[in-house]
């Protein structure tokens, strides 16, 4: 039997974590401590690496909260990150010794968020075993909605037209990359949220500028143009297999013109042969018990259907 160690991760652990990160079978350049840090006044990391004697086979992304480890709160999922060499006795120890861990340093509750399967370059599914046979409970089920780039569906004739029609209206897509670019689609964004949600974008526009300017290849924004100005625009964040739809946002005028319709059309087009999956995000509200039908319907629109986003929990006992 494997002995597996756990190492709380420090500052001076960055190398090898991002290292590890970028050669792992689930690897997401969300992961990297460049990106989990540029919030890190808001979060008690408490991120974990796990070793089988001297070698690395897993690191995880946690942070604290209260007398739970949950994944980290920075992150939209936060599961094991695992070594291609790994296999399902050894995440059966890597959890084994977290319960363990979580034991000796007096927390009540795992909370767990997977890494839906779409996201990893190799099965990547120990975990779920694992869950299930120490107990775990499903906490929450999300539906995000996801096309599959190299089998998409039809779109309906609808949602065609739109897309015609921001054409006809002289709509452009252009890929923007400069600050202010960002900074406009931001404020485009927090209008909108703050109009229709009475909320704002969780990344403020200097924090995406910071992250652009680290992950130029993984942070991207389109913007549809008109008469020299943005209506509406989608910034994605780009990974092996899929591109995910961070914020999407449309003015008055692009919803009246299809300007957002189209340029999801561009960003399908651009990726279809590159990428898998294009990756909408959840539409779910309320822990996941209320479904969002008007929002999910857009989504669906585009020849998306449902995957499930999993977070699990794990009642420690003494």
């Amino acid at each position: 039997m494997e002995s597996i160690s756990v190492k709380r991760y420090k500052e001076e652990d960055m190398d090898i974590w991002n290292s590890f990160n970028k050669t792992s079978k689930n690897s997401l350049f969300m992961f990297d401590r460049e990106y989990m840090d540029y919030h890190s006044d808001r979060f008690v990391d408490h991120s974990l690496l796990f070793y089988n004697e001297e070698e690395l086979v897993a690191i995880l992304p946690m942070s604290e909260k209260d007398d739970s480890l949950i994944s980290h709160g920075g992150l939209t999922y936060g599961g094991f990150v695992l070594s291609n060499k790994i296999k399902q006795h050894g995440v059966n120890e890597c959890f084994e010794a977290l319960i363990n861990y979580c034991k000796e340093n007096g927390f009540k509750e795992l909370c767990y968020k997977q890494i839906p399967h779409i996201y990893h370059s190799q099965p990547s599914e120990e975990d779920s075993y694992a869950l299930y046979i120490n107990n775990a409970s499903i906490k929450k089920i999300e539906a995000s909605t996801t096309i599959n780039l190299f089998n998409p569906l039809k779109m309906p004739k609808g949602r065609k037209s739109q897309i015609s029609k921001a054409r006809r209206e002289g709509v452009e897509v252009l890929e923007l990359d400069d600050d202010d670019s960002f900074r406009d689609f931001i404020e485009l964004e927090n209008e909108v949220l703050s109009e229709h949600h009475d909320t704002t974008a969780v990344h403020s526009s200097d924090e995406i500028n910071l992250l652009h300017s680290r992950f130029p290849d993984n942070i991207k924004l389109f913007g549809a143009v008109k008469d020299d100005k943005m209506i509406a625009g989608v910034m994605i964040f780009e990974y092996e297999n899929v591109v995910h739809t961070q914020y999407m946002a449309a003015n008055d005028l692009a919803r009246n013109l299809g300007a957002l319709d189209l340029t999801v059309k561009y960003i399908i087009d651009k990726y279809k042969e590159s990428k898998k999956w294009l990756d909408f995000g959840i539409s779910t509200e309320n822990n996941g018990l209320v479904l969002n039908e008007g929002l999910i319907s857009q989504k669906e629109g585009f020849g998306g259907r449902t995957i499930a986003y999993y977070t699990w929990g794990i009642i420690i006992n003494g």
